[in-house]
């Protein structure tokens, strides 16, 4: 009898434990029951549609062309560039920008097989199919300056120029001595180092990781004050007109938004960015680094050993400005004209 109760409870362990493990199935924009579609689409090489938002002047009139990709829990409504850019200074320069959901965000539809290479791919199709040319720019926020960094890897002969604003790092990049990346590891909270370290060793229980109950959450994923700089804090409310579309962020499902982000974000890379080669040697186009050096999210340690590493990037390092340093004044005209005109910065 003892030994059939065992085995009842063993089987009954194993069935909660594969059940909250296992993610419920996204809801699928457009799907019965799903959210509606309201952005317009565009339907991709496997089948996936796209969610974009169109910004500035017309892509016809346009001088310069810029794909922006948004952040961790963000959407194509967070396009910082274009909110915080003046008409005056768009319509002078010609700019048009398109935003775009990332797979599994807003109205874009979750890519299971989300890869860094297949979030590249999905750009270039973007530009491909709005007609944007053979050449165009990328500017990426946060984790969306990770993905700008597979841009560079695998379709670098489409860009024009590039920016990472406050990029997202990933620990286990080979290219980081193990000294710098263990000091900048533990400057994070310990539910973030936690959450860091179940996305890259163990992906399988991320939804359980971050749905549970009995470990303190990812204070990323909960919005914790604790993550955010003294400057961070006061930009907020500059923030807070894009926070309209905040729901539609996450309503296809957390897993394939931001959990399968900290999976892709923070697991094995098949490539370190540390290796790229400059895809401008002819000075033909130029990449730059924004980073704020009291930025909570992503140590300015690493950033700087980037830069040393790769001198072809044209680093800027911003004092006294945190992790939203392209909502700071000013800044946002600074980076755009920095990569599209080669201006010199001067903020400080």
């Amino acid at each position: 009898m003892i030994r059939e109760i065992t085995v009842i409870l063993l089987i009954g362990f194993v069935a909660w434990a594969y059940q909250a493990t296992c993610p419920p199935p996204p809801n699928v924009c457009g799907s019965p029951g799903g959210p509606a579609i309201t952005a317009p689409r565009i339907k991709l090489r496997d089948g996936r549609h796209l969610a974009y938002k169109e910004h500035g002047v017309s892509k016809e009139l346009a001088k310069y062309k810029i794909i922006f990709v948004h952040g961790f829990g963000s959407s194509r409504h967070d396009a910082a560039i274009a909110a915080n850019l003046s008409p005056e200074v768009v319509d002078e320069l010609g700019i048009y920008i398109v935003s775009f959901d990332r797979p599994g965000y807003g109205e874009s539809d979750p890519d299971p097989k989300r890869t860094r290479k297949s979030l590249a791919l999905d750009i270039e199709e973007l530009a491909d199919q709005l007609g944007l040319g053979s050449k165009f720019y990328v500017v990426g926020f946060s984790m969306g300056g990770q993905v700008v960094w597979s841009c560079l890897k695998y379709i670098s002969h489409r860009l024009t120029g590039a920016a990472l604003i406050a990029p997202v790092i990933n620990y286990w990049w080979p290219g980081f001595p193990a000294n710098l990346t263990k000091e900048a590891y533990y400057l994070q909270l310990p539910q973030d180092q936690w959450a860091l370290r179940v996305a890259h060793y163990a992906p399988w229980l991320a939804y359980w990781w971050n749905t549970q109950k009995l470990f303190p959450p990812s204070a990323v994923v909960a919005r914790r004050p604790e993550i955010f700089s003294a400057q961070d804090v006061q930009l907020m409310p500059k923030l807070a007109v894009r926070q309209i579309n905040r729901a539609q962020v996450i309503q296809q499902g957390v897993h394939e938004s931001l959990f399968r982000d900290m999976m892709i974000g923070f697991g094995t890379w098949e490539f370190d960015p540390m290796d790229l080669e400059n895809p401008f040697p002819n000075s033909e186009g130029s990449v730059h680094l924004w980073q704020g050096d009291e930025d909570r999210l992503v140590p300015v340690i690493l950033q700087r050993y980037i830069s040393k590493k790769l001198p072809w990037i044209r680093y800027h390092e911003i004092p006294g400005s945190g992790h939203l340093i392209a909502d700071a004044d000013g800044m946002t005209e600074a980076i755009i004209k920095a990569l599209l005109l080669g201006e010199k910065v001067t903020l400080s």
